[in-house]
């Protein structure tokens, strides 16, 4: 027995499909949610398979909405071969990721935060150390 002639599947096809139920359409369109923006971006389809993107047929495509408060961006879809290497539709959610970083701050405060020295960030949190040089001991209480 040989396997190099491979085992034929209707399951497996080596076409994209929409990633709408039931739909068997080929996907033409990729679609990323960028929820810190509250974007959703559909561009041409992408390169590879991404776990967090949609793939959508033409009429799937047309008809999307997004929710209330979301803004959806339609990149256009070029139709002549020759278009650029890399995925545009990947370099356009790092961009909108990028912008949504809060500004790098200046070295010479970085580390100051009050009256302590800021060791470690994660999001909105900040662990604190207390500046030990100041030689200032908190009150106790009197028991």
């Amino acid at each position: 027995m040989s396997l190099s002639k491979g085992i034929q599947s209707n399951a497996v096809s080596p076409v994209r499909r929409c990633s709408r139920t039931a739909c068997r359409q080929p996907a033409v369109f990729t679609l990323t949610y960028v929820y810190a923006d509250s974007t959703a971006v559909l561009g041409p389809l992408a390169a590879y398979v991404e776990p967090h993107c949609y793939d959508l047929c033409a009429v799937h495509a047309d008809r999307l909405t997004a929710p209330r408060g979301w803004e959806v961006v339609r990149l256009p879809v070029e139709t002549a071969g020759g278009g650029p290497g890399s995925d545009d539709l990947e370099a356009l959610a790092d961009a909108v990721r990028e912008a949504a970083r809060p500004p790098a701050r200046d070295n010479a405060s970085a580390g100051e935060v009050g009256e302590g020295a800021e060791t470690l960030r994660r999001g909105h949190l900040r662990v604190v150390r207390s500046d030990s040089g100041r030689g200032e001991q908190p009150p106790r209480s009197q028991g």
